[in-house]
């Protein structure tokens, strides 16, 4: 067991001294933050004219106040930068095995030193790495930028304080946990397709193709919807609580909070990260290299 794990920690150093020379690597970390950089500016832009038109007309109203404050516009950051996230670490999984077994560098490990099942839960924790790393960033990125061009404060309409800035924080802890957990899950089905596809266009291809038909067809499932792990993270036509959390910190009372959809949530992703490790780990040792 000591020298599964000795090797096991050998094959994950590998995967950063690649990771830091890799294109990819750096734009996992660095892209959605800028993406979230880029939708900030844009918004503000085109909030400069309705700003000045509210200075000449009196004082704001209630949608003005909202509209200055920053926790709406942190967690829109937050859903913008973690739908990216998750779209290029599921490339990046699907990329990782099948570009390395294209390339016959694959073998060459194998044959040298690390076992299949080694070389995929190296990548996994590799992944988990690079995907915390950049969170953290666009978290950071995401608060300073709103920060600087808005104001942090609590929801109020005539004196009267709707919702506190406590209370925002809880809800945003709560829609940040529920949608980082299908994150471990999504990496695991890139990998399950990386394993499985005969070449790395084919599993990039296959990969992203399932993700964006699952956000598109989503809607349609109905209750089917809350059992794929999909369902739950931040995507271009998004559902997940975040979503939801949007709208809370903004002060509007008419969002229906799914006490059911918060428990699946919780509960869906990590038993199909589970499953599309498995299978990806049982398919990699009956595919030849």
């Amino acid at each position: 067991m000591k020298d599964y794990l000795l090797t096991l920690f050998l094959a994950l150093r590998s995967e950063f001294f690649i990771s830091i020379r890799s294109f990819s690597s750096k734009l996992i970390l660095l892209a959605p933050s800028a993406l979230i950089l880029l939708r900030y500016c844009l918004v503000k832009l085109s909030e400069s004219g309705e700003q000045i038109r509210d200075s000449l007309s009196g004082s704001p109203s209630f949608e003005d106040a909202i509209a200055s404050n920053a926790w709406g516009y942190y967690v829109d950051g937050l859903g913008t930068g973690i739908t990216m996230l998750g779209l290029l670490l599921v490339g990046m999984a699907a990329y990782s095995f099948s570009y390395e077994r294209d390339t016959g560098s694959l073998r060459h490990l194998v044959i040298r030193r690390f076992s299949r099942t080694q070389l995929i839960v190296a990548k996994l924790l590799h992944l988990h790495i690079l995907a915390l790393f950049s969170f953290i960033f666009l978290m950071l990125t995401a608060y300073i930028v709103s920060g600087v061009f808005w104001e942090f404060a609590a929801v109020a309409e005539d004196g009267f304080e709707l919702i506190s800035e406590q209370e925002i924080r809880q809800e945003i802890f709560l829609g940040l946990q529920l949608a980082l957990i299908p994150i471990p899950a999504a990496i695991a089905f890139g990998l399950f397709i990386s394993v499985s596809s005969i070449s790395a266009t084919q599993a990039v291809t296959t990969a992203l193709g399932i993700s964006i038909a699952i956000d598109v067809f989503k809607s349609m499932l109905g209750d089917y919807a809350l059992y794929i792990y999909a369902s739950f993270l931040p995507s271009l036509l998004d559902q997940s609580y975040l979503q939801d959390v949007s709208r809370l910190v903004r002060g509007y009372s008419d969002v229906l909070i799914d006490e059911r959809a918060q428990q699946l949530n919780m509960l869906v992703p990590i038993p199909s990260m589970l499953i599309f490790l498995v299978a990806a780990l049982f398919l990699v040792r009956k595919r030849s290299l």
